[in-house]
């Protein structure tokens, strides 16, 4: 009877102990080290992981949280992705509430720049600095005393540019040919004066122009003529230009007409050759025209006289340089005989002995 009841127990402890090792082990096929820290450790019933499932390996085991949203469990605001998070240190605009058409707002930005409108356009910047500090009328009386002394004031000038005598073998004579002017850059009043004699003063003219400049190299000429020899005299109005020609020829054209009706011309040019900075070489030319004969005075129709002659000077200054050199005059056509006829050479060259200077 003991051999039964023995049997039985056995059995059923055999039976019990197959059940309990077909439920399924976490470890099971895990070779645990001796050295396992938790080997045997008994858990306090306050553990916070009691009850878990084995949820040793895995320490989000129970979380009811889907893995497939990071921000799950937050309160988050409509249209604003970072709201409700609680001043978060990976994002600088936690807890801003910025519109969602401006990312800047409320982080002190200037406003927007406003729709161009109609207001007055500023006033332009003044060429002259000094405007900015000094009144308009101080301004203006500076102006003036600037543009006076810079080519507005009134500046004269005598110039004797031929001033000779001319040894012969007859009588000794002589020649002028000088310039006076006064007034500013534009407009001036030039007074004009030539002439030669031998002994008794042959021929001498003066005029009186009006001389107002075209350009920086040109003037125009408007005035006046007197001849004062040979006699009768004639009066002239006179019309013409002087300048500085291409390559620094000095010219100065004119055209007179007499009180008679008589029309004629006459054109003068020189150049000056520096051959040192003051010694010059001169070379000048001199033509007259008649379009009528004047036999009272000696002139005949055409060409009536020319005058070529070449000067050395020397500058001692620019005020005053005497010279030497060689004049040729000529008389043609109806003006050579009437030189003729009054016992005059038609032809002459003389050397001459004079001095240009001016003040």
């Amino acid at each position: 009877m003991k051999r039964l009841i023995l049997a039985g127990l056995l059995l059923a402890s055999t039976a019990a102990h197959a059940q309990n090792s077909m439920a399924p082990d976490p470890h099971a096929g895990h070779s645990m080290s001796a050295t396992d820290p938790h080997a045997g450790h008994q858990m306090p019933a306050d553990d916070p992981h009691a009850g878990h499932n084995a949820a040793m390996v895995d320490p989000h085991a129970g979380h009811t949280m889907p893995t497939t949203d990071p921000h799950a469990g937050h309160q988050m605001q409509a249209g604003n992705p970072h709201a409700g998070h609680g001043a978060a240190m990976d994002d600088p605009h936690a807890g801003h509430a910025m519109p969602a058409s401006d990312p800047h707002a409320g982080h002190g930005q200037p406003p927007a720049v406003s729709a161009i409108g109609n207001a007055p356009a500023p006033q332009p910047p003044t060429d002259r600095a000094a405007d900015r500090f000094f009144p308009a009328a101080t301004m203006a009386v500076a102006r003036a005393a600037l543009l006076r002394e810079h080519g507005g004031m009134t500046v004269n000038q005598l110039m004797i540019d031929i001033a000779e005598a001319r040894p012969g073998k007859g009588a000794d004579s002589y020649a002028w040919n000088g310039e006076a002017w006064i007034g500013g850059d534009i407009d001036r009043l030039a007074l004009k004066s030539e002439g030669e004699g031998s002994g008794t003063l042959g021929q001498a003219e003066v005029q009186a122009l009006w001389s107002h400049a075209l350009d920086a190299y040109w003037n125009f000429q408007l005035g006046v003529r007197q001849d004062i020899r040979p006699r009768p005299g004639r009066s002239y109005a006179v019309i013409g230009v002087e300048g500085l020609a291409p390559y620094w020829f000095e010219v100065d054209a004119n055209i007179f007409l007499s009180n008679k009706g008589d029309l004629s011309a006459r054109i003068e040019a020189y150049y000056d050759q520096r051959l040192t900075q003051r010694l010059i070489l001169q070379p000048r030319v001199g033509l007259d025209f008649a379009f009528s004969d004047d036999k009272r005075t000696g002139v005949g129709s055409g060409l009536g006289s020319a005058e070529a002659g070449v000067r050395l000077r020397y500058e001692f200054s620019r005020r005053f340089a005497p010279y030497v050199g060689l004049v040729h005059e000529r008389r043609f056509g109806e003006t050579g005989r009437l030189a003729i006829a009054s016992g005059e050479s038609r032809r002459g060259t003389r050397a001459v002995l004079g001095l240009r200077a001016w003040f």
